[in-house]
């Protein structure tokens, strides 16, 4: 039987407890060489996207998690690594005499991302922290890229998509983070106290660094200086984002989606992606579009008055009065028979006219056929085409007060 991914990793020999290795490769060739026997190489299906998360201590990671998910369309619960650690795997180790060194984490870290449930996407808390994770973490991305190039065109292509890894960093200064801490331990004590008292409820984690300033600006320094370092490293490898995590809940939410915008050119496959960049993305299009609106505007107005003079006719007789009677719904559809339409440019400036006076206007043809006559010895009907331009106009309605 094919082991789940949760399976106790690893039936290589461990080193002895008092050792541990540091060789980064020695340490990953024999974990990989572990999962392609374990799971089979075209079961080896890491996440489409994993996001790397950092911060110091009080950055808000907890706070955060969700709406970084969100924003990258993330369903599954993050991997929090201080939570990994205490899984039964890793009691397995401890209680044979084991130390949970890189080796026991990426072992048993690689074969959690093996999960179904992490297939599009996933957020790694507290990943990587040392000189040995950074550098494993570059062969599995390296193992990454080979399987999609592997699978590439097959049936199982799908299974294995371009891999994205991003590195989100939330930023807070030394001050703001040794002051988070100590609040963060004084509302940890008013609840256990009150736990306490009325025997109701579940006290909370007190950690020594939320009651001691010093502690809390050591583990700050820990922090600059160990998983910092080791994210940073990966600058220029991964895309990274550094985001400023010191204002109010709603500002760090707004960089985080700052940030983490949608850019398809680090998200699709490049094959993919070759096949669409031609088209402009919306935002493109949008940032000059009203000046673009005015430059068409007085275009047609110099090179093309009378047909430009005709249209803002037919808006003014034609179509407004309708559009008048629906100010309250935002809503108005008005047919026309009127073959000034029938010039394309005469269409292009209805459209902009409505624009430039705050409506969104859209034109749908619809050709009719009306039976004329018919051949009594054949039978034969014989119709005319009639072509009606159906026009949509949307705006803001009013808002009708109610007592």
């Amino acid at each position: 039987m094919t082991p789940t991914p949760t399976s106790p990793a690893s039936t290589t020999p461990a080193p002895p407890p008092d050792v541990e290795i540091k060789d980064a490769k020695i340490i990953f060739d024999p974990i990989w060489a572990d999962l392609e026997a374990d799971f089979g190489r075209d079961r080896l299906r890491f996440p489409k996207e994993i996001i790397l998360l950092g911060g110091a201590p009080g950055a808000g990671k907890g706070t955060n998690t969700p709406f970084i998910a969100q924003a990258r369309g993330l369903t599954c619960a993050p991997i929090v690594m201080s939570s990994l650690l205490d899984t039964p795997e890793m009691k397995v180790v401890k209680d044979a005499g084991g130390m949970i060194g890189d080796r026991e984490v990426l072992a048993i870290l690689f074969r959690r991302l093996l999960k179904p449930e992490y297939r599009d996407g996933v957020i790694l808390d507290g990943f990587p922290r040392t000189t040995v994770q950074v550098e494993c973490l570059k062969m599995l991305y390296e193992k990454m890229i080979q399987l999609w190039r592997e699978f590439y065109g097959t049936p199982l292509g799908i299974h294995f998509r371009q891999p994205v890894i991003q590195i989100v960093v939330l930023f807070v200064d030394e001050k703001e983070s040794v002051t988070r801490q100590l609040k963060r331990g004084r509302e940890v004590m008013l609840h256990n106290n009150e736990v306490r008292r009325t025997g109701h409820g579940q006290l909370w984690e007190e950690r020594a660094t939320d009651f001691d300033e010093s502690l809390a600006a050591r583990r700050y320094r820990v922090f600059k200086e160990q998983t910092w370092d080791a994210l940073l490293s990966l600058k220029d490898i991964f895309h990274y984002h550094l985001i400023n995590a010191e204002g109010s809940i709603h500002e760090v939410e707004t960089n985080i989606v700052k940030e983490l915008d949608y850019q398809s050119s680090l998200e699709l496959d490049p094959r993919t992606y070759d096949r669409l960049r031609t088209l402009p993305l919306a935002s493109e299009i949008i940032v000059h579009a009203r000046q673009e609106l005015v430059k068409r505007l007085d275009g047609y107005a110099l090179t093309m008055p009378e047909v430009f003079e005709r249209v803002v006719t037919l808006i003014d007789k034609k179509v407004m009065p309708i559009v008048i009677r629906h100010a309250l719904s935002g809503y108005a559809q008005v047919n026309s028979e009127d073959t000034l339409l029938d010039e394309p440019t005469a269409l292009a400036m209805l459209i902009d006219i409505f624009s430039e006076r705050g409506y969104h206007a859209m034109v749908d043809v619809h050709r009719i056929e009306i039976p004329e006559s018919v051949d009594l010895k054949t039978g034969k009907i014989s119709s005319r085409s009639k072509k009606v331009y159906r026009i949509t106009i949307r705006f803001r309605g009013s808002e009708i007060r109610r007592g």
